[in-house]
């Protein structure tokens, strides 16, 4: 009940700091039960060739009002650039940074490995197999649908109508990242709901359902599925955790449908998952196969403006046009090129040029650094 009542607590800080000057932080790590996938002892090993950036320096000197902590660029399959200033409560915690929205997309990684492993068809399945989402307007959804965020709910969640990507119409309170899957879904106010035309809607309960409906059809081999994704393909050196949500009961403790996207890794690891995607999508295996899939399937965005947020900062979130399958795609300028975008809260950033084979992750405590110098001037180089 402690922990019931300290989540809560967290959350409601969320919701009334989220607008604040510089964005509200969320570290949750130690808030939530966790999926873990230990470190591999033949884990990627970087080579360096590094050169000093006087642009990412800057940023990082400034930390104070651009909120930087990490950056890393890796292209000729070497790190090229290599800072970072992490805040001590990060150090403390063995580095470990939060991933916020990035982790929706590697909910759609590890989705394309379930297909590739035989759990699921293919992304054109409906969810007329999963009791959890019945009575929703999610029953009988294509899977591509959830993935491209037009799945028609965006007369009860999303960014679209909401202004916040994770509280549900009439739920003051109700974080659908707090609570399992099944209570979001059985609430009075998603019963006996029918989706609305197909547009894209960003919203956290699409990607938690696409997880937990994963979960669901993996069964017991979620955690061997996990240690697939990023133990053995990626090669990651630590432990990297999805966080759970509430779990209804103790004695549940590994099992059950508790998915939510957040996800945490150190500066490195995040780089290794990054470069096991851009191995993939340039060796056209079965799972870069499903990357390149969800690229052609990908949607407008259709927004009125790519100025930036209220504040006018930016990052690929906001200067792409098109989003496919938990994916931003399409950089304004950079369109004819296959770069492949992961964004999160506070300005966390991964980007993959699998053309130019070149990879830029950024860690940040907020979204104030200098995107378009440290990022965007990066990717338009030759």
């Amino acid at each position: 009940m402690k922990k019931i009542i300290l989540i809560f607590l967290f959350n409601l800080l969320i919701f009334t700091n989220s607008y604040a000057k510089h964005q509200y932080e969320e570290y949750s790590f130690d808030a939530f039960w966790k999926y873990e996938i230990k470190g591999s002892n033949n884990y990627y090993k970087f080579r360096s060739d590094l050169i000093e950036d006087k642009d990412v320096k800057k940023e990082l000197k400034n930390k104070k009002k651009t909120r930087l902590a990490s950056y890393l660029l890796f292209e000729d399959n070497k790190i090229k650039i290599d800072e970072h200033d992490l805040p001590f409560y990060i150090k403390s915690n063995k580095g470990l940074l939060p991933s916020h929205s990035m982790g929706k997309s590697l909910v759609s990684y590890v989705t394309g490995y379930a297909i590739c492993e035989g759990y699921i068809n293919n992304i054109n399945v409906k969810l007329d197999d999963w009791s959890t989402v019945k009575g929703t307007l999610y029953e009988g959804q294509k899977l591509i649908d959830l993935l491209n965020m037009t799945a028609g709910d965006q007369k009860f969640i999303g960014e679209r109508n909401f202004n916040s990507d994770n509280k549900i119409k009439d739920l003051k309170f109700f974080n659908v990242n707090v609570f399992p899957i099944i209570e979001v879904m059985e609430s009075d106010t998603l019963q006996n709901t029918k989706k609305s035309s197909p547009i894209y809607n960003y919203n956290a309960l699409a990607t938690n359902t696409i997880m937990n409906y994963t979960i669901f059809k993996v069964g017991d081999d979620y955690q061997k599925l996990l240690n697939k994704v990023f133990k053995e393909d990626a090669k990651i050196k630590n432990s990297v955790f999805f966080s759970k949500t509430i779990r209804k009961s103790h004695s549940d403790k590994e099992k059950g449908e508790y998915g939510r996207y957040s996800f945490y890794a150190d500066r490195y690891d995040y780089l290794r998952i990054a470069k096991s995607i851009m191995d993939h999508w340039n060796n056209d295996t079965c799972v870069g196969k499903y990357l390149k899939t969800i690229y052609e399937k990908r949607v407008n965005k259709s927004k009125r403006s790519y100025d930036g947020d209220r504040s006018g900062q930016f990052d690929v979130a906001m200067y792409t046009k098109k989003y496919g399958g938990q994916f931003h795609f399409d950089i304004i300028g950079l369109s004819k090129r296959k770069i492949l975008g992961m964004s999160g809260f506070g300005g966390q950033n991964i980007i993959i040029d699998f053309e130019k084979e070149r990879i830029i992750v950024v860690n940040s405590r907020d979204r104030h650094y200098n995107w378009k110098k440290i990022v965007l001037k990066k990717l338009k180089q030759k």
